[in-house]
């Protein structure tokens, strides 16, 4: 694994397109390698990736050392090219741009895959959390630091900072709304199903069968539908909703997160320890007493697993919304895609990533201290 991520950052970075100086932010580039734009310089994230690769056959404090070399390759190569593209753009006017090429991206893939390779490694599970704060600490730095400002994604959000801003919240707004409707269905929903197998068989289907139609299809569908509703009832109206923009999408995003929040709630409910179920019946414990006092609790690791896989599908699943004019960030990534803008999907794109990512770590965290707390009862 090791040898085949050296090998394709290297490939990547002297034999690929590292920048496609462009015009302007619409037409196509013109591909410049890395060697070209650096010289020298351009063998020093190799240089580091190497060493990496090779102290990390080492054990102990040499592959945490290789970890290191792996992280600052991956942070020498971002800031050469953002030194590349300031001095590709030098004479050239205000719109023209340096746009990462295909080098660029296949050489920070092979050094990420490194630097994960040798975390996986690490007998310590805080490896990767901790590589991962590194490099997201050190390209916010380069970035407050000016280093990355002549690439043309920095461009594009230094131009676009405030509508992505207010769709970032935006997106978090629909994205906190379609969990809590999957919850409210969901909820309801396993609980007959703990009573009734019948019921649990049907449940599990129909969330089962929304799954396999397409997100952009069920959205399409729901158009429809909304509108026979609200023309059905018009008061419906009066609380927001519309069979364009954000309803259809809500429901659509809330049917899809459904699925995993009633298995993971199910799966808490029924596998329980018959053991400490039987215990709490001959204590005289209700039915009702022992779902509320030894069901729930200890069905608490496993409903957080169902949350975190519904919170990181909701975060990406809302972008589509803006199809049908829900707003969020999709709306910008649509956006740009209609306008052949590369570098500004890339911008908009990032933060749907980057939160799900951060609902994933968040939520994993929270369930890992959910075991260990009742590891300790």
């Amino acid at each position: 694994m090791r040898a085949a991520a050296v090998a394709l950052a290297v490939g990547s970075l002297l034999g690929g397109a590292w920048l496609d100086i462009a015009p302007n932010r619409l037409l196509p580039g013109r591909p410049a390698l890395a060697v070209d734009l650096l010289g020298a310089w351009a063998f020093l994230p190799v240089a580091l990736a190497a060493a990496a690769a090779l102290l990390a056959g080492r054990r102990g404090a040499w592959r945490w050392l290789a970890l290191a070399l792996a992280g600052a390759a991956l942070l020498a190569a971002a800031w050469l090219t953002g030194s590349a593209a300031a001095g590709a753009l030098a004479g050239r006017g205000p719109a023209a741009r340096a746009m990462l090429g295909a080098g660029f991206w296949g050489a920070a893939s092979g050094l990420l895959l490194l630097a994960l390779a040798i975390a996986a490694e690490i007998p310590s599970r805080r490896a990767a959390p901790l590589i991962g704060a590194a490099l997201a600490i050190g390209l916010v730095t380069l970035g407050l630091s000016g280093a990355l400002d002549a690439l043309s994604p920095v461009v594009e959000a230094r131009a676009r900072g405030d509508r992505i801003a207010v769709a970032l919240v935006e997106h978090l707004r629909l994205a906190g709304t379609a969990l809590l409707l999957a919850l409210g269905l969901a909820v309801p929903l396993a609980w007959a199903a703990f009573r009734s197998r019948a019921a649990a068989q049907a449940a599990d289907a129909a969330l089962g069968l929304v799954q396999v139609v397409p997100a952009i299809a069920l959205f399409a569908l729901l158009i429809p539908l909304l509108s026979l509703v609200l023309g059905a009832v018009p008061a419906l109206r009066g609380l927001g909703l519309s069979a364009l923009g954000a309803t259809p999408a809500l429901v659509g995003v809330a049917l899809y997160a459904a699925l995993p929040l009633f298995r993971a709630l199910l799966a808490g409910l029924t596998q329980t320890d018959p053991a400490a179920v039987d215990a709490a019946r001959a204590m005289g414990m209700s039915e009702a007493r022992i779902v509320a006092e030894i069901r729930l609790p200890l069905g608490l690791p496993l409903f957080f697993g169902g949350l975190r896989v519904a919170a990181v599908q909701t975060i990406g699943l809302v972008t589509l919304g803006g199809l049908v004019g829900a707003g969020g960030l999709g709306a910008v990534v649509f956006e740009a895609m209609s306008q052949f803008a590369p570098d500004l999907i890339l911008v908009a794109a990032a933060p749907v990533v980057a939160l799900a990512m951060a609902a994933d770590g968040a939520l994993l965290g929270l369930e890992r201290l959910v075991r260990r707390l009742e590891g300790l009862a």
